[in-house]
């Protein structure tokens, strides 16, 4: 059996341009990530372990905002998943797996979740 280390951040909120609807484009409309990462693990971890020895969940949440383009309008949300995942893997050769799931907030009517679920492997 293999030992695994998932990193999670759930349900941040953060404003992207993206849409293909003449609504949707020339203003950012809401979107809410959930990111994990799978990474290699340590060995153990013990109480003194240092940070580096996993990841910063921050890296998770910069990469669904500061790392996105200023200015670059996203037809589709895929495409922002996509950019997400190889910031990851681009962060740090241990992640070995991202997934992004993006749910589209300002299109909802009754509180269901529209979006997508992208799940990229280290290639």
């Amino acid at each position: 059996m293999v030992d695994t280390l998932i990193l999670e951040v759930a349900d941040f909120e953060h404003d992207v341009l993206t849409g293909i609807y003449s609504e949707e484009t020339g203003r950012p409309q809401p979107l809410r990530f959930t990111i994990t990462v799978q990474l290699k693990p340590q060995p153990r971890y013990e109480p003194d372990t240092p940070l580096d020895a996993s990841k910063n969940y921050m890296d998770l949440k910069f990469a669904a905002s500061g790392a996105l383009p200023e200015g670059v309008h996203f037809k589709l949300i895929e495409a922002v998943a996509e950019h997400v995942c190889d910031t990851l893997f681009v962060q740090d050769e241990r992640v070995e797996v991202v997934t992004v799931k993006i749910v589209k907030l300002a299109i909802a009517e009754n509180g269901e979740q529209i979006g997508i679920t992208l799940r990229r492997e280290r290639r």
